[in-house]
């Protein structure tokens, strides 16, 4: 099992809570794995890029044409983090409108849930809805579960399932 993917997204759009959730889900199920971030958190709502590898790898930094999976927080940044993915590499994009790539409108989702923070995981739940990520329902809840404080474990749940619950386009 191995997989590389690219999480990107500007800061305060929990683009590094997705990245613990995704990587917690393989240290739980005993997968190796490599994650790492280039960001300009020092300044909220700079371009925050995580990578996670999943697998027997050396290093934590992806090259370009290497990501098996992209999951764009912020719409802007495809042009930016794209060279990044495979030929074939699935990507998944917050966006309201038509375009490139799976697109889901999970700010307005999240925004509904009274939190517009929570479109990261309303995209991990359209990620495993789609099945283009290496785990499963009860993985992610189980780590979103051990990670999220306890008093937003629920609605961090809430948004996940309304990613998985998303109809396919």
């Amino acid at each position: 099992m191995k997989q590389q993917i690219i999480v990107s997204g500007i800061g305060g759009q929990g683009v590094l809570f997705l990245t613990r959730v995704i990587a917690q889900v393989a240290v739980n199920r005993g997968i190796p794995v490599l994650t790492s971030e280039t960001h300009g958190m020092a300044q909220r709502g700079g371009t925050v890029l995580s990578t996670i590898k999943v697998g027997d790898f050396a290093s934590p930094l992806i090259r370009t044409g290497q990501a098996d999976l992209g999951l764009l927080l912020w719409e802007a940044n495809l042009p930016v983090h794209q060279s990044l993915l495979k030929t074939d590499g699935k990507l998944l994009i917050n966006a309201d409108k038509d375009g490139e790539g799976t697109r889901i409108d999970a700010a307005k989702i999240a925004r509904g849930l009274g939190n517009a923070v929570l479109l990261n995981l309303v995209l991990l739940g359209l990620a495993v809805q789609q099945q283009v990520v290496f785990c499963g329902v009860e993985d992610c809840e189980t780590a979103i579960k051990q990670l999220a404080p306890a008093k937003f474990v629920e609605q961090n749940l809430a948004a996940f399932h309304m990613g998985l619950d998303h109809s396919r386009s």
